[in-house]
């Protein structure tokens, strides 16, 4: 597909939407240790065998079209459902906050602790402790914040808006390639199109320098939104700046059972999936099958959102 000749519709925050076409993809992976290791050969045995709930690798179809949001939500756009809509996010109602970034304990931190500090009152979808502007993906978003803001946009205009299923997600970031990345195989291909845990970020974080992409971006922390080429499809940041909420919930072997049109997940469970990894990422955990999760009250620095609107 030429970029070109996607589709696009904005709504009345000025979300731009890319029509995403109907098809099926083969979902997940059955890639071995030893096939990781060729270009992943800095990460020890148990990383590099710990993605079973990748498997096996099955056709989806995805029998509809959708519209998927061009970026994720942002900080302007988050902030224009709060003050319209007077919704509070879980982090400020429950008191509880979120997690930011504070340069005082970097240094102190292993690679077994937790990256940032929080839950503190301090941090919420407005306060991470870096630089954020209006363009930049809004973060310390809970499951529940996202499906808030969809519910109000729903409400306002009258049309579905809601969070990607997770089969849905991985075949619009894969936009009809079936390699790792939709860049290419060797993680050096996602230097233009994703900012990732790369040489810039190592700086902070230099005890993890190993597993950076050999790559300077110009940023240490998130990107704004759409600094990076986007894929087939028209998407941009699926890969890297900050993870994305998916409503399914999490099963490790869901793909054993997975209906093959339209998979919606499982009916319940404890955590929910998200996806695309983040700025803090490596690329190892940035592919498209890779499969993350989060309780729907967890609130990150790096976790964020994007929204699908039904046609």
């Amino acid at each position: 597909m030429n970029i070109d000749s996607v589709e696009l519709k904005n709504n009345h925050i000025g979300m731009s939407f890319a029509r995403i076409p109907a098809g099926s993809f083969l979902m997940g992976s059955n890639e071995s240790e030893d096939s990781l290791r060729k270009d992943f050969p800095q990460y020890d045995s148990a990383r590099l065998s710990a993605f079973d709930d990748e498997s096996p690798l099955h056709k989806v179809i995805i029998s509809k079209p959708f519209l998927m949001g061009r970026y994720p939500v942002t900080v302007g756009q988050f902030e224009l459902f709060l003050v319209n809509s007077g919704y509070m996010p879980e982090s400020i109602r429950d008191g509880t906050g979120g997690y930011g970034f504070n340069p005082l304990d970097v240094n102190t931190k292993t690679i077994n602790d937790e990256v940032f500090e929080g839950r503190n009152s301090r941090y919420a979808w407005d306060k991470t402790g870096f630089t954020q502007e209006d363009d930049f993906p809004v973060v310390n978003i809970t499951w529940n914040d996202a499906n808030a803001m969809a519910g109000w946009l729903s409400e306002k205009e009258g049309k579905r808006y809601r969070l990607p299923t997770e089969a849905e997600w991985e075949y619009a970031c894969r936009a009809r390639t079936s390699s790792r990345y939709f860049t290419g195989d060797n993680p050096s291909s996602l230097f233009s199109h994703a900012k990732v845990f790369d040489l810039d970020t190592a700086r902070i974080w230099s005890q993890w320098q190993q597993y950076a992409l050999d790559h300077y971006s110009h940023y240490e922390f998130a990107a704004p939104v759409g600094r990076f080429l986007p894929n087939p499809f028209g998407l941009y940041d699926m890969i890297g700046n900050v993870w994305e909420w998916c409503s399914d919930w999490y099963a490790e072997n869901y793909y054993q059972e997975s209906p093959t049109i339209d998979p919606q997940g499982p009916k319940d469970g404890e955590a929910k999936v998200r996806r695309g990894g983040s700025w803090h990422t490596w690329p190892l955990y940035c592919r498209s099958s890779f499969r993350n999760v989060n309780t729907p009250d967890s609130r990150y620095i790096l976790q964020g959102m994007r929204l699908v609107l039904e046609e």
